[in-house]
């Protein structure tokens, strides 16, 4: 932030004037936040490479903006269909689908596109997966062998029966991982490449919200976790690696970058949410990314002189059902969200003594709770450079590519 610029100040002014030729609701992407997150997360990761995380983005312009950084390696997609996508677009030639595939149309594609088999890993973790690719490949001409990661269930079980963590991978153990991999071997089809595992509890758990005592508890919980997955990762790694050579070991997210490339048997670590610094960031005591993505809604009525009330702006976030997904209202400083109302499907009231400040015409600057999900309710980034709009670019949406 420029010296003597507040964020009820000289950022409002700064987006106001970039974009008060555009109608609203409109989102931006402050460029020069974007940046220095990216940078943040280049330093954090500590020489290892980054692997960008397209749904945090859900951009081409924001990803091959991030993808020219010498930190910043491959594309970790959310789904086959964005990756095939993202192929035909040169966007990348290094395409890892972070999550396994059911859609049979998009493996179809993939066996009938030769470069795309060379640019494309498909995330498997069990044998039912591989049986999907090779029921599309029965159709489709010889070519390279189909590129697949195995996936790590990284969550942390510290009794029996309790899972902390995101419920993903059957593959826990050492040995689950290495007989998936002799499976794997065993199918000419596939071509082993890559171990990844995603520590939920500890990237996507901010250990700072709440009272003190929640937020020692959630540390203490990552500590432990992080310990014990440092050992089975490292024992899952060295098992698959005796079966066939791995090119990457992939690990964490924005939230666990220091706890995951601590971890020697990591090569690369996921990041994306952090170059735009949504609202759930707020949580975190590691580290604090400047909120890069916003959204503006247009002040529509003053139904009292305490309650400004705003156009559209239900944009809620995936997850759990709480507080922490409602958008948060950012510039002016000083307005939340009415406890009975909240962000609504078109209108949303905001109070507090910012409020009786706002005049019918006025814009109000939000925050999303996550990343990407911005990009689904808009067609639209408009890039905030310094005082300018440098320009404007479409979101997946824009380009009419919506992958779920």
């Amino acid at each position: 932030m420029r010296s003597g610029e507040t964020a009820s100040g000289g950022l409002r002014e700064r987006y106001g004037s970039a974009t008060a030729h555009l109608p609203a609701p409109l989102a931006v992407v402050d460029l020069d936040a974007f940046d220095a997150n990216l940078d943040s997360l280049a330093g954090r990761a500590a020489g290892l490479p980054i692997r960008l995380a397209s749904k945090s983005l859900r951009c081409r312009y924001l990803l091959e903006r991030a993808l020219g950084s010498a930190a910043v390696r491959g594309v970790l997609c959310y789904s086959l269909a964005e990756a095939l996508w993202l192929s035909r677009a040169g966007v990348s030639e290094d395409l890892v689908v972070g999550y396994p595939t059911a859609d049979e149309h998009a493996l179809a594609t993939l066996a009938a596109d030769q470069a795309a088999r060379e640019r494309v890993t498909l995330m498997v973790d069990s044998a039912a997966h591989l049986d999907a690719v090779e029921d599309a490949l029965r159709s489709a001409p010889e070519g390279p062998a189909v590129r697949v990661c195995l996936e790590l269930d990284v969550s942390w079980r510290p009794l029996p029966g309790l899972h902390i963590g995101a419920r993903r991978s059957p593959v826990f153990t050492a040995r689950q991982a290495a007989e998936l991999a002799r499976t794997v071997v065993r199918r000419g089809a596939f071509r082993l490449t890559g171990l990844m595992g995603y520590e939920a509890q500890i990237a996507g758990v901010g250990d700072a919200a709440g009272n003190p005592v929640r937020a020692g508890a959630i540390r203490l919980m990552q500590r432990m976790s992080a310990r014990e997955l440092a050992a089975r990762r490292a024992a899952a790694v060295a098992a698959v690696s005796e079966i066939c050579p791995l090119e990457f070991v992939n690990g964490g997210g924005t939230g666990s970058i220091e706890t995951t490339g601590a971890d020697t048997s990591v090569t690369e670590v996921a990041a994306g949410s952090g170059l735009l610094g949504p609202a759930l960031f707020d949580g975190y005591s590691r580290f604090r990314p400047r909120p890069a993505a916003l959204f503006a809604l247009p002040v529509v009525r003053k139904p009292t002189q305490e309650i400004a009330t705003l156009f559209a702006g239900g944009y809620l976030a995936s997850g759990t059902a709480d507080a922490s997904r409602l958008p948060s209202p950012y510039l002016p400083r000083g307005l939340r969200l009415t406890p009975l109302e909240g962000a609504g499907e078109v209108q949303t009231p905001v109070t507090g003594p910012a409020a009786r400040h706002l005049a019918v015409g006025d814009r109000v600057w939000l925050r999303h709770a996550k990343a990407g999900e911005l990009a689904e309710r808009f067609e639209t980034y408009h890039l905030v450079a310094g005082q300018r709009l440098e320009r404007s670019v479409p979101t997946y949406r824009g380009e009419g590519a919506t992958f779920g």
